[in-house]
């Protein structure tokens, strides 16, 4: 087994568990990914901040730009929690999208200049009357509008605002949440369209709109599928088919908290068409019964098959970036979880978000299935080879392959399980016995990421577990890529169709590389492992 070492990386923020392969904000709590498109040169991340603390709170808009979406840079405070005179909040900032108005279709634009324009949840935690005169309930969430002539960098809210709330009658708790708007421009009807959640109630809105100012209803899908928990986050964007321009189908994303794969927050995905009006699921998709032509109003039938955009227990909130160049079309979430986001041991921040993934279809197995993989960029950070291996046979049991140094790395890896129960690769292994298992379970057909043993789940009596994915074999052996960050890992398998993001909180020296085999002898075919250079190399 041919073996090169090399340094690890220099890395500026230098917290232990501190992510060097995807964004966190310097200090204060961050969730969801808002407000994600391209304009101008720069990927723009907003994100849920509480800029006044690490616990969720306060929630405005954090900001952060990229040129490739791996490295960033963080910005001020975009929209900032609004309060009193005695401190109580009279407007909280929502999950949300943005887009650039091109046409200034809007009138927010100044000098023929197109606005960015976000398009966000107001909540108002008080009955209030606004200063334009609109009268607010206590708890209501609506939809509202802030515009920027300066590529985001300073906003001022619509006068009119909100822009879109359901009306007085439907106000009970159960529609109270209706929220985490995503706007886009669909260009055969010339017109912007909004997909809108009733969280508790686990239906998707569609609204239109030619101004972005006033609002249409279209549609509504929902409740099918998971709905073990609240819907948030919706997102709605077409891809070909295998690359195939002229075959060309629509995705929906759903997330949901609780109900997820892995306990707590997940999220969901449909394929099917979208006319401009509604969204119709395939025939072959999670509970479809609908016809043509009837309305696209599901409900969930026993032994629904749901397609997961991650299996991992850290991967929510998942949005897509509007307008990303060469139609290409790349999502993040947030890499944490509910069930015990708000206790992970990290300071002076709490929270990050995953890596950047580019997501198209692709038939596998005669069906048709998102995949994804990091953004190309990604490639750029990796250093000298750290470990190369072909065709080398893994006994029963667990062989040492290499130190890895406190840096990121990048694993890909052609793994033959042959007569293994279980076989794969251990990361972040350490003399204290921390490691975190990346396998295949032959018997199950599954890969896994085993994190009962990865470092510190003192924070959470249900961190420690492993979670699942089902992955056929293909030619007898499973194609994984592994980004093995300080604080999580990454697990692409096969050709992206099922992905696991995780965090783990190893100790301080659990660097080590290792691959097992349980009940039988397994095979790298091919391993390659390379370390990855800091995103924050060169941040003060």
């Amino acid at each position: 087994m041919a073996i090169r070492l090399s340094c690890a990386p220099e890395r500026a923020y230098l917290e232990a568990h501190r992510p060097q392969l995807s964004y966190s904000p310097a200090r204060n709590w961050m969730n969801d990914p808002n407000g994600l498109v391209y304009h101008d040169g720069e990927y723009h991340l907003f994100y849920q901040y509480n800029p006044n603390g690490d616990e969720w709170g306060d929630m405005s808009w954090g900001h952060a730009v990229s040129a490739d979406l791996v490295h960033w840079s963080e910005l001020p405070v975009a929209l900032t929690v609004e309060k009193d005179a005695l401190g109580a909040i009279t407007q909280s900032f929502f999950s949300g999208s943005a887009v650039v108005d091109h046409a200034n279709s809007s009138g927010l634009g100044e000098n023929g200049q197109a606005p960015m324009v976000a398009v966000y949840t107001s909540v108002y935690p008080g009955a209030m009357t606004l200063a334009n005169g609109t009268r607010v309930r206590q708890g209501q969430q609506s939809q509202s509008l802030a515009y920027s002539a300066d590529r985001g960098r300073s906003w001022t809210q619509y006068a009119g605002n909100p822009v879109l709330a359901l009306p007085p009658a439907a106000h009970h708790d159960e529609y109270r949440e209706f929220r985490d708007p995503k706007v886009f421009w669909y260009a055969p009807h010339a017109k912007w369209v909004m997909v809108v959640v009733l969280a508790m109630q686990h239906k998707a809105l569609w609204y239109a709109s030619k101004d972005l100012i006033e609002w249409q209803f279209m549609s509504e899908f929902g409740p099918v599928s998971a709905i073990g928990g609240v819907w948030e986050c919706p997102d709605l964007f077409e891809l070909a088919v295998d690359g195939d321009a002229a075959n060309r189908k629509w995705v929906l994303l759903i997330n949901l908290n609780p109900g997820g794969p892995a306990g707590g927050s997940g999220a969901q995905y449909f394929i099917g068409q979208f006319d401009g009006q509604r969204f119709l699921a395939d025939p072959a998709a999670p509970g479809n019964a609908a016809r043509a032509g009837e309305p696209v109003v599901l409900t969930a039938q026993p032994g629904d098959k749901v397609h997961w955009l991650d299996y991992g227990a850290d991967f929510y909130a998942a949005v897509s970036w509007n307008d990303a160049p060469d139609g290409r079309r790349v999502l993040i979430g947030w890499m944490s979880n509910w069930l015990y986001a708000r206790q992970v041991p990290t300071a002076p921040w709490r929270s990050a978000q995953s890596v950047a993934r580019e997501v198209t279809l692709r038939s596998i197995d005669g069906q048709v299935r998102l995949v994804q993989q990091p953004v190309a960029a990604f490639d750029q950070l990796r250093r000298d080879v750290l470990l190369a291996a072909t065709g080398e046979p893994i006994a029963d049991g667990v062989t040492a392959l290499a130190p890895t140094g406190a840096g990121a790395i990048d694993i890909e890896l052609l793994l033959d399980p042959g007569t293994a129960l279980r076989a794969g690769v251990l990361v972040h292994t350490g003399a204290n016995g921390d490691q975190t298992a990346i396998g295949y379970d032959r018997a199950l057909g599954q890969v896994y990421v085993d994190r009962s043993r990865s470092g510190d789940a003192s924070f959470s009596d249900i961190f420690a577990a492993r979670h699942a994915a089902p992955v056929a074999l293909r030619d007898g052996a499973i194609r994984l890529r592994i980004l093995v960050d300080g604080a999580s890992v990454t697990v692409f398998a096969g050709d992206g169709e099922a992905v696991l993001t995780s965090q783990i909180f190893p100790a301080a020296g659990s660097d080590g590389l290792g691959a097992f085999a349980e009940g039988g002898q397994a095979t790298l075919r091919h391993l390659t492992a390379w370390p990855l250079a800091s995103i924050w190399a060169g941040h003060e």
